[in-house]
């Protein structure tokens, strides 16, 4: 039989039992949870990235991106030419003094901001210059002499027009005295000046055919708020498409090359890019002046004065290369390979309004030497100076910092029946170059990049190294009871087994005793 103490052993090893059992369970969920987090753990933050900078109206990172709390600025440097009567006298090789800073900053902001349907947002750019005459070499009065743009492109043009049209033209500049060189000043060369020709211009050529200025400056029009519309896509419904262009003015592509590849305006405006970018991404940044897309590949880590880590991408050396070099700029020849840029140079002609404006690096950095020997006083490129990048943080898709630099060229054609003209040779002529970019963001911007970058990898590990420690402590802890308790069902078994048989044999010996017959 089995005794009362028997039963209550048995009923109290059955709760124990139950209650590590459950222990040890809970234990292996720590250490699933522990091995999800360290697989899936990156994906949820990845998503709460996504959510925090895809652009929605009254969020934080909308602000920024509306109007970006950093102050811009681009410096300019000017070839003024020395010995322009030499040059066109004597046939002597132009001498081109380079001159600059001439810094001004610029305050940016998104306008008319319309909300569409299809997760895009349209605005339009204002953009205000101020200049800087503490940061610059002089002030805007600052007088030079450059090539006459406005009539070396007509000049150039003309090569292949009629000859009476070229004669016509000469006598035109003729009468009103106008030269391959222009003395301006600085300002006057940015910002604009009356030309005669132009002038002209608007009182014959067709009204459909007018040049939508009235004066010339490299910087004309620029200062205030852009006719230009843009719509980009916000991220809410697809965060690959993060700031990426939908249209410009309307238009998906651009009508001047020969493919759609070549035409495509799906970049972004280099302020942000799609987030989680690894060194494997291509980068594209469409602005208006260089009229394309251009490509930007990873060069090498990089770390901001503010601590905040960043991928540094860079145009490839391709970007601006002859067709011999890379075929694949063939696109970029609408009339062909006669029409193509040497190697180093791009033609924007087609967006300049047929001007030959060749666009290149500054000092013709990655273009064949030959370019800048062609005149004196450019010193070789170097490519801590004359480089163009964008240092991007990876996690969240911010541009951190850039050197957007580039060179503005004129690409002058012989026209001997054009007598201002007939001693001014083929050559590609430098004009400037600028350097336009931020150094940093606010502490407000980079602590929330640091904030991504570095606290959810702790976390992570702290979760994972967590769960699965509390988890083999309970695994540890139950196994170790339950061969404990297995020990003392086995002691308690033995005990209780001893008890039955001496039981036994007390109840064995008092039947004996009581069976012995009774002595008298």
């Amino acid at each position: 039989m089995n005794g009362p103490k028997h039963k209550f052993c048995t009923k109290l090893s059955s709760t124990y039992l139950r209650k590590w059992w459950i222990t040890i369970v809970v234990a292996a969920a720590l250490i699933i949870g522990g091995i999800v987090v360290a697989c899936e753990f990156t994906v949820l933050i990845d998503a709460v990235v996504d959510r925090m900078v895809a652009l929605r109206p009254g969020a934080k990172t909308f602000g920024w991106w509306a109007k970006p709390p950093v102050e811009p600025r681009i410096s300019l440097y000017i070839y003024n030419v020395t010995n322009a009567d030499d040059f066109l006298s004597n046939g002597s090789k132009a001498i081109v003094d380079e001159v600059g800073p001439y810094v001004y900053s610029e305050t940016w902001e998104k306008v008319n901001i319309v909300e569409n349907d299809n997760g895009t947002l349209s605005y339009n750019l204002r953009k205000i210059y101020s200049f800087r005459e503490d940061l610059s070499v002089g002030p805007e009065d600052d007088v030079v002499i450059v090539p006459n743009i406005p009539m070396l492109s007509a000049t150039s043009q003309s090569k292949h027009a009629a000859r009476f049209l070229r004669l016509a033209m000469a006598s035109i500049m003729d009468i009103l005295k106008i030269k391959p060189f222009v003395q301006v000043s600085v300002g006057q060369l940015l910002w604009g000046y009356e030309d005669p020709l132009l002038k002209l211009a608007k009182d014959v050529v067709p009204k459909e055919q007018k040049l939508p200025y009235e004066e010339f400056g490299l910087l004309y029009g620029k200062n205030g708020t852009s006719s230009d519309r843009v719509t980009v896509n916000t991220g809410v419904d697809d965060i690959r498409r993060y700031g990426i262009i939908d249209n410009f003015n309307g238009r998906t592509h651009l009508p001047h090359w020969t493919t759609d590849a070549c035409n495509t305006l799906a970049g972004t405006d280099g302020s942000i890019f799609p987030p989680h970018i690894d060194h494997d991404r291509i980068l594209h940044v469409y602005d208006k002046d260089l009229c394309r897309l251009l490509p930007l590949v990873f060069e090498k880590e990089v770390m901001t004065s503010n601590e905040v880590p960043g991928y540094r991408f860079t145009p490839p050396e391709w970007v601006f290369a002859d067709v011999d070099s890379h075929p694949d700029n063939m696109c970029f020849c609408p009339a062909g390979k006669p029409s193509c840029s040497p190697n180093g140079l791009f033609n924007v002609s087609l967006c300049q309004y047929d001007s030959p404006i060749m666009l290149s690096f500054p000092h013709f950095y990655l273009a064949d030497e030959s370019l800048r020997t062609q005149v004196e006083g450019i010193s070789p490129p170097v490519k801590e100076k004359h480089q163009f990048f964008f240092d991007v943080q990876p996690k969240m898709g911010t541009t951190l910092r850039v050197r957007a630099r580039i060179q503005i060229n004129l690409a002058v054609s012989q026209v001997f029946d054009i007598k201002q003209v007939a001693n001014f040779p083929d050559i590609i002529f430098p004009i400037l170059w600028f350097e336009e970019g931020i150094d940093n963001l606010p502490d407000e911007v980079t602590d929330l990049m640091r904030f991504a970058e570095q606290v959810p990898p702790k976390i992570r590990v702290a979760l994972i190294v967590g769960l699965c420690t509390l988890g083999v402590i309970l695994l540890l802890l139950s196994t170790f009871c339950l061969i404990r308790n297995s020990h003392r069902q086995s002691t308690l078994h033995l005990e209780g087994s001893n008890y039955l048989a001496t039981a036994q044999v007390d109840m064995n010996k008092k039947q004996n005793k009581d069976n012995q017959p009774a002595r008298y």
